[in-house]
């Protein structure tokens, strides 16, 4: 069977399973299993493929008509430019995110250019916390864009931390080794010290929703998607101990749901802890990420 052979059969098992993007995910499989890009399989239509690759093209696909997602099927996935490992054990890093960590890169410019106060001997750096960090790809994203940033990636989740870890070592120069500090938590429980900034894409899924979503996504870790009953139970604890670990100005940035603004918001000012509240939209137009600054004075 050649490549135009192979990828047709394919397409035709993704449609009969009724997966999304049946082409898509045809050619990115098969441009996997080659270790090739997609161009190449486009312009070798003819090109036969043995035994081997062909078993392992068609096991494969039959991942995908399962409902596993694409990423995890070939462990890859781009995230502002880098390219991340991923399995079961994460959360899939989303473009929506990207607008997150771009906000928290431009805090941080915003920080270097009027704030001389961020020392650890003779070096100046901006110490930030990656809460809920899954596959490190928030965290990971902002060391390599902020040469004088401390980051800390901490999760409850072991197996989420190998593969942050993972991508550490794959993405990070090793001349940073001690750029990034990587700490299993449940949230605040491990975390000592207080940083600059705090980073979360936490879990925001209503139970009960989740159930509804597509195959694909139910086969992400569940732990990293349930948001308790209201979508809001770790917006919750966030945002009631997130002034401990926050130093006086300190900034605290929530990616949340489309439809969450309002009450994530809304348990912001409960607090009376925070000031200079405000939210920005993803690329579709929907509010994605809320951010706010810790009160000057520390608070104990």
């Amino acid at each position: 069977m050649n490549i135009k052979e192979s990828l047709e059969y394919a397409v035709k098992l993704l449609k009969e399973n009724k997966i999304n993007e049946p082409i898509m995910k045809t050619r990115i499989i098969l441009a996997n299993v080659l270790d090739k890009d997609k161009e190449y399989i486009l312009i070798h239509k003819n090109e036969e493929l043995n035994s081997s690759l062909l078993n392992e093209f068609e096991n494969n696909i039959q991942k995908i008509c399962n409902g596993i997602p694409v990423q995890y099927v070939i462990n890859k996935q781009e995230f502002m430019g880098l390219e991340f490992y991923v399995d079961e054990n994460v959360l899939i890093p989303q473009p929506d995110t990207e607008i997150l960590v771009e906000e928290v890169i431009n805090i941080c410019k915003n920080l270097n250019t009027h704030n001389n106060s961020y020392k650890d001997g003779s070096n100046e750096y901006i110490k930030i916390l990656d809460l809920c960090t899954g596959s490190g790809a928030i965290g990971i994203s902002i060391a390599k864009n902020i040469e004088n940033s401390k980051i800390t990636l901490s999760d409850i989740s072991i197996e989420a931390l190998n593969v942050a870890e993972r991508n550490y070592k794959n993405i990070v120069e090793t001349r940073a080794n001690n750029k990034i500090q990587i700490i299993q938590s449940d949230l605040f429980e491990s975390i000592n010290g207080k940083f600059d900034i705090i980073v979360s894409n936490p879990p925001y899924i209503k139970s009960d929703v989740i159930k509804t979503l597509d195959k694909e996504v139910q086969n992400e870790p569940k732990i990293a998607l349930d948001g308790g009953k209201d979508g809001l139970k770790i917006y919750r604890r966030i945002i009631d101990e997130v002034y401990k670990y926050l130093k006086p100005n300190g900034y605290l940035a929530l990616e949340i749901g489309y439809d969450q603004k309002e009450d994530v918001i809304k348990l912001i000012k409960s607090t009376k802890r925070y000031i200079d509240i405000y939210s920005k939209k993803d690329l579709a137009g929907k509010d994605r990420i809320v951010i706010c600054k810790n009160c000057q004075k520390s608070i104990e």
